[in-house]
């Protein structure tokens, strides 16, 4: 009896460690995937702060086109501002800005 006991012991030894052996492996595997998809997750992370980093950026907001001047309002403006060049509160130059401004939003 004694040897049987001594076998069924030593099967259970035998036993204990392999379970112990392969639960230790099977742990160092799930620690390791878990590592190897934190770093995936960082690595795109990385690449999507990049892409945001070096992305060109939005062109700016067009300003919308000034509204067409009518022959009755431009008429209108260049009276003013001859009786304002009259009046001697604009000069020559600023007159002739004035003027060629007018005549070019046409």
């Amino acid at each position: 009896m004694v040897f049987r006991r001594r076998a069924l012991m030593r099967g259970a030894m035998v036993g204990g460690v392999a379970y112990a052996a392969g639960r230790s492996g099977a742990n160092s595997r799930n620690r390791e995937e878990e590592q190897q998809q934190q770093i995936a997750d960082l690595q795109a992370q990385q690449a999507q702060m990049q892409a945001q980093q070096y992305a060109p950026p939005p062109p700016p907001p067009q300003q919308p086109a000034p509204p067409p001047v009518s022959q009755q309002s431009m008429l209108e403006q260049l009276t003013e501002l001859k009786k304002l060049l009259d009046a001697g509160v604009l000069t020559q130059a600023e007159f002739d800005i004035q003027k060629t401004k007018i005549l070019q939003s046409m």
